[in-house]
């Protein structure tokens, strides 16, 4: 017989450190402030830093005269010890958020802080328990939070979706809002509009029915869904087969921040690659609305309009990544996006229409799109146990890292991966949580590059490019002190010349960068902020690094105050 011994009570984990435990009160954070928030660049009050995904800042003390004399202000380290849900390696892939000179920031393996923006010192810590054997496609990672209404809100590996009071980091809800059994998680940094939290589902690779959620930001009682995959009879149906249950496997998840325009009242939500992947045979069709941007009316869920960048995917070319607003000199309302298949768009955000599209890589063989918007695949595993290889591989010619755009110059500043892939097709039966991708991939170890290209989405042109032995795998920001920063996957955080890509400083951070910076300022001194810690799903867009350092710390920049 076996004696157990009692392992006493569990203590909460934000008092096992020697953290303040309060914050100072900032004032709300409400969806007019939110509206506003390019007025006040002091903040990064929002995922994207404003609704319209453009990444820019204001702010300028840090410049292109003096920005060679940027240090570092302090370092955050996350630490990441023990186990970890999921078989992926962990990354630490967040914005961070700063209000009033608090920052928040999120990490991987269910971990939230609240920082001083000025020292670094941990204010408090939560620490959200998901089971280890949560399925996970592409890494134990979150990109982030949303602060609003006196709280803050993440969205959990385990698709719980959390509020934590902004003083202290008490929990004040937690709602289930997926099912771990079936393969869904959650990974993307929820977006607060008007009254709601906006999450989207992640777990593509699983044969999901993909899926955007808005929640009451005060009881978290869910006010609607919007399902991405069209149920029999709805529009968009007639894309998948009639019989059978293809579209409730479908895929079409929302795994990226949203951006928003107010006046229209729409979000714009890219949405992921169909199940199963790369085996096209068991679900004919378009596949709708997979691969796409769907614009949904914030108060109700319903799709206004949609525009699919890749009918029938056989590459896993997901869309989720971000859609940038901004407006044509006649005024003209527009969406810019650039695609995992290597071609850039710009649509009429009020109505989908296409404007312009024309390919930001070098080397695309999957197929072809016309400037009218004609797709027509090429290249793709179409016979069991047959290699095809194709550009860009399934990471894309942009992940979901984010591209910036500048007002001052135009430009929209992309950073792109030269990476293909080999796909052989292999069918198998769809298993409830086992991955469904209907090929084994092996991404090219070599014969790989990547550059940031300054784009003229009005026209197409690239006005330059910055170029890096490797891909570039992490976000970019803008300013106005006329620089762009950028991370290498090999550690370098630079600062390029927004006009000509010439790189005017460099910091080795120790990690490589698979991240979203930000900007913000405390009392009049400008800080810029970028998390490292390389991994996710690096054998998805950078095997060849696979065993670079891994890293997990939060690096925050300053000019000296002398």
């Amino acid at each position: 017989m076996t004696d157990y011994v009692d392992a006493g009570e569990a203590v909460p984990h934000k008092t096992l450190s020697a953290t303040k435990g309060n914050a100072p009160a900032t004032r709300d954070v409400n969806d007019e402030r939110i509206q506003n928030a390019a007025s006040e660049p002091e903040n990064w009050l929002t995922y994207y830093g404003t609704y319209d995904g453009q990444r820019h800042s204001r702010l300028d003390q840090i410049n292109k005269d003096n920005v060679k004399r940027l240090s570092p202000a302090w370092v955050f380290q996350a630490g990441s010890a023990g186990l970890h849900s999921g078989s992926s390696t962990y990354s630490f892939e967040a914005s961070p958020l700063v209000v009033e000179g608090v920052m928040y920031v999120s990490g991987p393996e269910g971990k939230l802080w609240a920082i001083d923006a000025t020292t670094g010192e941990e204010l408090w810590r939560y620490k959200h328990a998901s089971p280890y054997d949560v399925s996970l496609c592409c890494g134990n990672v979150n990109r982030g939070v949303a602060v609003g209404h006196g709280r803050v809100y993440m969205y959990t590996l385990n698709a719980h979706l959390i509020a934590l009071d902004a003083q202290t980091g008490d929990l004040v809800f937690d709602v289930v809002n997926g099912d771990v059994r079936a393969g869904e998680s959650g990974t993307v940094a929820p977006l607060i509009v008007k009254d709601k939290v906006i999450v989207g589902s992640s777990g593509g690779e699983f044969g999901l029915r993909g899926h955007l959620d808005a929640f009451d930001a005060q009881t978290g009682e869910r006010q609607w869904r919007c399902y991405t995959i069209p149920k029999p009879g709805e529009p968009g149906s007639e894309t998948w087969p009639d019989d059978g249950e293809a579209w409730q496997r479908g895929g079409a998840n929302c795994w990226v921040t949203p951006s928003y325009d107010p006046e229209l009242e729409l979000l714009y939500q890219g949405t992921g690659n169909p199940a199963p992947d790369f085996d096209g045979g068991v679900r004919p069709g378009d596949n709708l609305y997979t691969d796409s941007t769907i614009a949904v009316d914030v108060n109700t869920g319903e799709i206004r309009w949609h525009y699919q960048f890749t009918p029938h995917d056989l590459w896993d070319y997901d869309s989720t990544m971000e859609n940038v607003l901004f407006d044509a000199p006649d005024g003209r309302k527009l969406l810019a996006h650039a695609d995992k298949n290597g071609y850039f768009f710009v649509l009429d955000r009020t109505n989908g229409e296409l404007v312009r599209v024309f390919p930001f890589v070098d080397r695309i063989t999957w197929g072809e799109i016309t400037p009218d918007g004609k797709v027509t695949a090429k290249v793709y595993p179409d016979e069991e146990g047959v290699p095809v290889h194709f550009w860009p591989g399934p990471a894309g010619g942009k992940e979901w890292t984010h591209m910036a755009y500048s007002p001052n110059t135009g430009l929209i500043y992309v950073p792109v991966q030269e990476v293909g892939a080999t796909a052989t097709r292999r069918r198998r039966e769809f298993k409830e949580s086992i991955p469904y991708w209907g090929a084994g991939v092996a991404v090219d170890l070599d014969d790989h590059y990547g550059f940031v290209a300054a784009i003229d989405p009005l026209t197409g042109e690239e006005k330059w490019r910055w170029r890096n032995e490797y891909p570039m795998c992490s976000s970019t920001l803008t300013t106005a002190g006329g620089l762009v920063f950028q991370g290498t996957p090999t550690g370098e955080f630079v600062a390029l010349d927004d006009q000509t890509g010439e790189k005017l400083w460099s910091f080795q951070c120790g990690s490589g960068h698979h991240s979203s910076p930000s900007t913000y300022s405390v009392d009049g001194r400008q800080y810029i902020a970028v998390p490292t810690g390389w991994g996710g799903w690096i054998e998805g867009f950078l095997p060849g690094l696979l065993g670079a350092a891994a890293g997990d710390a939060l690096f925050v920049f300053a000019l000296p105050e002398s």
